[in-house]
């Protein structure tokens, strides 16, 4: 049911709009931030979902002239220029300024929610071709995406190009200096440690761009019989054992900005230089991004010589926790299956595998950014909840 009004008023000298709601609670509403929004077409473009009040024109001390209350389902308000705002009941309701409300309206937005995990991990799994197809099914894919950080997809085709039909079923992926995709495999001359047969250890993708890949999508066309297995670890799950474990390692890593570097040739030549913290974190001090790459991690370090023997015992302790036992999960690619995670949370290796005549290992790989899954995520939610 619709949210319903028992009664409206001004105060705080006319500042403020109060709320009182048939269910007994009550909300307090700014009136600059009311002013600001303002649904009426000349202030806002419904077909854009834009606002089209000019910042300039808005006063930050209005105060209601008039408020009113219509029907228990729109609050009614005249300003001092004699401009009149209506605003309906559940609009209002969801933009509750109580932290509870804020709280709720955010986790519906952002699906804040995470699974942590470790080698106990139950690595989920989904057909290929039914997430292509089945709304219900790209939204269990993506939503499981964002709580867990990692989904298997099974049964792709062992051709290229799979991961372009990815691409068109959240909206694109992302092109970088490896092209829309890219072949990992074993490369004369690689530009990349990837394309070599050695061990990888675990890293992100890409930290050296401002901005890095949200998602990665690796898609296993064909397999080594002999090594060539795969490992994740849950780095924010890491993290969070780091800051318990060593608080000031965890501020180091944090706070401490790493030079990054990648230079070469491959979709065009390029010279990308990046600055990033191994840990970035938010303004409550949890970590939202992990960015690490010991590849590509520069030898340039703009830090004071006297700083960077800690960074290394701090980065080392890290390093160690990823490594560990009851952290890090081992599976093994089949052809046909598609890997798909989160770039920002979970860093990936490889165990290293015997190098041959031909092609003995082959991935085609794809990145996408948050921005782009979390749309499709959310588009998808609105369209099967609403079947519900």
């Amino acid at each position: 049911m619709s949210p319903a009004i028992r009664r409206v008023e001004a105060s705080d000298a006319g500042h403020f709009v109060r709320v009182e709601w048939e269910d007994g609670s009550e909300s307090r509403y700014p009136c600059v931030w009311l002013r600001d929004n303002c649904q009426c077409p000349l202030c806002f473009l419904p077909s854009a979902g834009a606002r089209r009040l000019p910042f300039e024109d808005l006063d930050v001390n209005i105060t209601v002239k008039e408020v009113a209350l219509a029907d228990r389902k729109k609050v009614s308000v005249t300003w001092p220029d004699e401009h009149a705002s209506e605003y309906e009941a559940e609009w209002l309701k969801k933009r509750c300024f109580s932290e509870e409300a804020r709280a709720e309206m955010q986790a519906g937005l952002f699906l804040p929610e995470r699974q942590y995990w470790g080698s106990d991990l139950q690595l989920p799994k989904m057909p290929f071709e039914e997430i292509l197809c089945n709304d219900e099914s790209a939204y269990k894919w993506l939503r499981t995406l964002k709580r867990v950080g990692i989904v298997l997809l099974t049964g792709a085709a062992t051709r290229q190009g799979e991961l372009i039909k990815l691409g068109h079923r959240i909206g694109f992926l992302r092109l970088t200096f490896y092209g829309p995709t890219w072949q990992v495999q074993d490369k004369a001359d690689a530009n990349n440690v990837a394309y070599t047969t050695g061990k990888l250890c675990f890293h992100t993708d890409y930290p050296v761009l401002h901005h890095p890949p949200g998602v990665q999508f690796l898609h296993c066309i064909k397999q080594t019989a002999a090594g060539g297995e795969s490992e994740v670890v849950d780095g924010f799950h890491v993290s969070n054992k780091l800051k318990k474990q060593n608080p000031e390692a965890y501020e180091i890593l944090s706070s401490t900005a790493v030079d990054y570097t990648d230079v070469g040739v491959d979709y065009c030549d390029f010279a990308v230089h990046g600055k990033q913290r191994i840990i970035d974190i938010d303004s409550r001090g949890q970590a939202v991004r992990i960015n690490y790459n010991n590849a590509t991690r520069d030898a340039v370090f703009d830090i004071p010589a006297e700083k960077v023997r800690p960074f290394y015992a701090a980065l080392k302790e890290f390093n160690d926790l990823l490594n560990s036992a009851e952290h890090k999960f081992t599976y093994k690619l089949k052809p046909g299956d598609v890997v798909t995670f989160d770039n920002w949370r979970v860093l990936h290796g490889r165990q290293s595998y015997p190098s041959g005549p031909g092609v003995t290992r082959h991935l085609e790989g794809a990145y996408a950014d948050w921005d782009v899954v979390l749309s499709r995520l959310r588009l998808l939610r609105r369209r099967v909840l609403s079947r519900d």
